[in-house]
C-alpha cells in the first residue's frame, strides 16, 4: 500500500508538521524543531545534573569509589547498546508512520518492541550479575577497586532490566513526537537517585552509611520507578502511543524485519563504540587510580555538552522521520539543518566555559590537585571541538530518522578504533602523554565523525531511505 500524499494526512493541530505546514519560513522550522528538542533538551540537561550530582556524592567518598563507578559504568552501556536495534527501529518506523497518518501501525511496532526488549532485558541483566567480579577483572580494577566495582556492577545489572524497559518506551514516545513525556519521567527517575542515595550512600537519618552499596541501591529504585511510569504512560490511552498489555503481543515477523533492519545498524554501531570506550577506559586505567578519577569526572562534566547534541537530536530525529512520512523531504532537511545549527550555537557556549572554568568545575567533585589539575586539562582540549560534537550528532539523528543508520555505523567504527582508540595507545603507552593525550585522541574521533556525517547529509541519499 502506497503513503498517503501530505494533503490525505490531517495533521495534528499544533503538532510539529501542522506548523510546517501553515508556512515553512525559518521561523516555523525553528519552531517546530523546538517544539520537539525543547522538552528532550530540557530533559537531558536536568537528567545529566542528576547524574553530576550523583558522582559528586560517590567522589567524596574517594577515588576507589569513583574508580569503581566509572569502571562499571562502560560495561553497563556496552550491554545497553543490545536494545539499540529496537529502540533506533521502532523509533524511525513509529515516526514515519505518524508522519503517513498510520497510527495502528506506529502501536504494533511499539507493543513488538517491547516483548523482544522483555526477554533481552532479563538475559543481559541475569548475566551480567552472575558474572560481575569476572567483568570487572576484565577492566583491570585494581585491588583498592575490585570489590566496590563488584558489589556496584551486581546492582547496575538488576538496574539495566529495568532501564532496558524505560528506553524502550521512551524511544517510542518520541518516535511518535511527544517529547514531554519521556522528560519528565526520566526528571522523576533521576530524581530519586538523588533523593534516595543521599541518605544510603552517607547514612543520613540513622540510616546505615552504604557507600557505593547505597549509590547502587538508589539506582534500582530510580530505574524501577522509570519503567512503570513509561508503562503506564503507554497503556493510559492518553497519549500519542497506546495499547493493552494484555493479548496484543503476537509476533510480527513483517514489522520486526522491517524494525530490526533500520536497527541492526545502529545497535552495531552502540557495540562499536562501547567496545572502543571500553578498550579506550582500559587505557586511561593503565595511568592509575587518580587519573582514572580524573578522566571520569571530567566525563561527567562533558556530558553537559553531549546533552546539547543529544536534545536536539531526539527532536530531529523524530520530525525527520513524520516529514519523510508525510512525503515532505524538504522540510526534513531544512529541520535537521536548523537543530544542528542552534546545536553548534550552544555548545560554543559550553566549551568556552570548558575552557575558562575548567578548574572550578573539577574543584566541585573534589580538592585533590593532582585530579583537578588533569581534569581540567582533559576539558580544555574536549571543549575546542564542541560546535564539531554537536553538528555530528543532530544530524547523525537525523539520518537516524530516515531510517539510514548504516552510515553514522561507519562514521562511528572510523572515528573510535580508527582514531581514538589507535591514537590513545600512540598518545599514552608510548608517547607518555598521560591523561592529556587519551582526551586528545577524543578529539580527534569527534572531527572526524563530524566530517563524515556532514557529507552523508550533504548527499541527500538519505531522503530516498525506505524503512
Amino acid at each position: 500500500m502506497s503513503e498517503p500524499s501530505p494533503n490525505q494526512v490531517p495533521f495534528v493541530r499544533g503538532s510539529p508538521l501542522d506548523i510546517l505546514a501553515a508556512a515553512s519560513t525559518r521561523a516555523n522550522v525553528r519552531r517546530a524543531v523546538m517544539a520537539l528538542a525543547g522538552p528532550a533538551l530540557t530533559e537531558q540537561l536536568l537528567v545529566t545534573l542528576m547524574e553530576m550530582l550523583n558522582l559528586v556524592m560517590v567522589s567524596r567518598l574517594g577515588a576507589a569509589a569513583t574508580a569503581a563507578v566509572g569502571l562499571t559504568n562502560q560495561p553497563v552501556f556496552f550491554a545497553t547498546a543490545a536494545f539499540m536495534a529496537l529502540n533506533v527501529g521502532t523509533t524511525a518506523i513509529v515516526a514515519r508512520s505518524i508522519g503517513a497518518g498510520r497510527q495502528e501501525e506506529a502501536n504494533a511496532a511499539a507493543r513488538q518492541s517491547l516483548a523482544l526488549c522483555a526477554v533481552l532485558a532479563v538475559v543481559l541483566s541475569t548475566g551480567g550479575f552472575l558474572a560481575a567480579r569476572h567483568i570487572m577483572t576484565f577492566m583491570g580494577a585494581g585491588p583498592d577497586v575490585m570489590e566496590k566495582g563488584t558489589v556496584y556492577f551486581r546492582l547496575a545489572s538488576v538496574a539495566l532490566a529495568f532501564n532496558a524497559l524505560s528506553l524502550c518506551l521512551t524511544a517510542v514516545l518520541r518516535g511518535a513526537g511527544d517529547t514531554t513525556t519521556p522528560m519528565r519521567i526520566n526528571v522523576v527517575a533521576d530524581t530519586v537517585v538523588l533523593v534516595v542515595g543521599l541518605p544510603l550512600i552517607y547514612g543520613l537519618g540513622g540510616l546505615p552509611r552504604l557507600g557505593v552499596l547505597g549509590a547502587g541501591a538508589a539506582s534500582i529504585v530510580a530505574r524501577v520507578t522509570s519503567a512503570v511510569l513509561a508503562l503506564l504512560a503507554v497503556t493510559s490511552g492518553r497519549f500519542a502511543i497506546s495499547f493493552r498489555l494484555r493479548g496484543q503481543f503476537r509476533l510480527d515477523l513483517g514489522l520486526l524485519r522491517r524494525v530490526l533492519r533500520v536497527g541492526f545498524p545502529a545497535a552495531l554501531e552502540q557495540f562499536v563504540m562501547r567496545g572502543g570506550q571500553l578498550q579506550f577506559a582500559r587505557v586511561v586505567s593503565g595511568l592509575g587510580t587518580a587519573s582514572y578519577a580524573a578522566h571520569q569526572i571530567s566525563i561527567n562534566l562533558w556530558s553537559f555538552s553531549l546533552m546539547i547534541g543529544f536534545g536536539f537530536a531526539a527532536g530531529v530525529t523524530a520530525l525527520v522521520g513524520q516529514c519523510l512520512g508525510a512525503r515532505r523531504p524538504d522540510w526534513a532537511e531544512r529541520c535537521a539543518r536548523e537543530g544542528s545549527f542552534l546545536a553548534m550555537m550552544l555548545s560554543g557556549g559550553v566549551g568556552l566555559i570548558c575552557l575558562l572554568l575548567a578548574p572550578w568545575a573539577m574543584r566541585l567533585y573534589t580538592p585533590d590537585p593532582a585530579i583537578v589539575s588533569q581534569g581540567s586539562v582533559a576539558l580544555r582540549i574536549i571543549g575546542v571541538v564542541q560546535p564539531a560534537q554537536a553538528a555530528q550528532l543532530v544530524l547523525a539523528g537525523g539520518l537516524r530518522g530516515a531510517g539510514d543508520t548504516r552510515w553514522p555505523l561507519f562514521a562511528t567504527t572510523a572515528g573510535m578504533w580508527g582514531f581514538r582508540v589507535v591514537l590513545a595507545e600512540v598518545f599514552v603507552r608510548f608517547l607518555g602523554w598521560g591523561l592529556a593525550g587519551a582526551w586528545g585522541a577524543m578529539a580527534v574521533d569527534q572531527m572526524v565523525r563530524a566530517v563524515l556525517i556532514s557529507y552523508r547529509f550533504r548527499t541527500g541519499k538519505w531522503k530516498r531511505m525506505r524503512v
